[in-house]
């Protein structure tokens, strides 16, 4: 059960960054995030350093959309503290579900004590 909900956020944050994408019609970035969660049980240590760098770099997108949107919104005089708190936690959920593969259950199923 505790490994179960350890992926929760995992899979969550590929969720929204998939959704994120489509919304873009990044149809290509879409099939990789749903491979991706295939990939998830494999248990291979670089599925884990994978899903790692794609967290990483999904954060990174969450604050470049952020600063793109929050830019349009300051030209048109609207509002956008909401916005900021909101991708600003969306971009921490998402790094933080990279740093799950650290737990000892994680790391125990990746292998990821045997890669060196």
């Amino acid at each position: 059960m505790k490994k179960f909900l350890i992926y929760v956020p995992i899979v969550l944050s590929l969720l929204v960054l998939g959704a994120h994408f489509l919304r873009y019609g990044n149809t290509i970035v879409v099939i990789s995030i749903v491979a991706l969660m295939g990939l998830l049980f494999v248990p291979r240590w670089w599925v884990a350093r994978l899903m790692q760098l794609v967290f990483a770099l999904g954060a990174l997108e969450w604050l470049r959309t952020m600063v793109v949107l929050i830019q349009a919104r300051m030209i048109v005089d609207a509002p956008y503290l909401r916005l900021a708190v909101i991708l600003g936690v969306v971009a921490a959920v998402t790094l933080l579900a990279g740093l799950l593969f650290q737990t000892r259950e994680l790391k125990a199923f990746y292998r990821l004590d045997q890669s060196a």
